[in-house]
């Protein structure tokens, strides 16, 4: 593990054995994620690695009390998720590159579109049920790659989530991790 890897994984550690509640933790994990992205020397290849066919999650740490966990999106060019959430607070960080997050919310009557951002390298966002976690993100570029380190509360790879139809519609999810795949 790499020291700043290392270092935001402490700071997280101290973070949650402290904090009084999702508010402090996203206001104050921002700061962690945003020291982590600001240099791209410490990822190593072998989490940065896209795939022709789709995006890739790499688990990069994994809480030993499944508290929070830290992973690499590592996204090919014009590469896209489908609309999904989280069912738990995040920090989106872009390292390399940008990417399009489309915000949703769902009603009575179905998934509405809210917002789209632009999250250009160094931009951290966060997501959770309380503030909305349903969106859509896309790789900006459609001639390279972009990675984003993401910080999520709990083992994201293990936690079930759902996938968004057009309707609004939800179907669980499992996403796993590209580098545990065939562990």
């Amino acid at each position: 593990m790499s020291v700043a890897l290392a270092r935001c994984v402490r700071d997280f550690e101290a973070l949650l054995d402290r904090a009084t509640g999702e508010a402090e933790i996203l206001d104050r994990g921002r700061s962690f994620v945003a020291e982590l992205i600001a240099r791209d020397d410490w990822l190593p290849e072998s989490h940065a690695r896209p795939d022709r066919a789709r995006y890739r999650q790499y688990l990069l740490h994994r809480d030993a009390h499944a508290r929070f966990s830290i992973v690499s999106f590592v996204w090919g060019p014009g590469q896209a998720t489908p609309i999904h959430d989280h069912t738990v607070w995040g920090l989106v960080g872009v390292l390399r590159g940008a990417e399009i997050s489309e915000r949703f919310a769902h009603t009575e009557t179905g998934l509405h579109w809210i917002a789209t951002d632009r999250l250009e390298a160094g931009d951290v966002d966060p997501v959770s049920p309380r503030i909305g976690d349903i969106h859509r993100v896309a790789n900006a570029h459609t001639d390279r790659v972009s990675i984003s380190i993401h910080v999520y509360g709990a083992d994201i790879g293990a936690v079930e989530r759902h996938i968004f139809d057009a309707a609004g519609n939800a179907r669980p999810f499992v996403s796993g991790y590209a580098d545990l795949e065939s562990a």
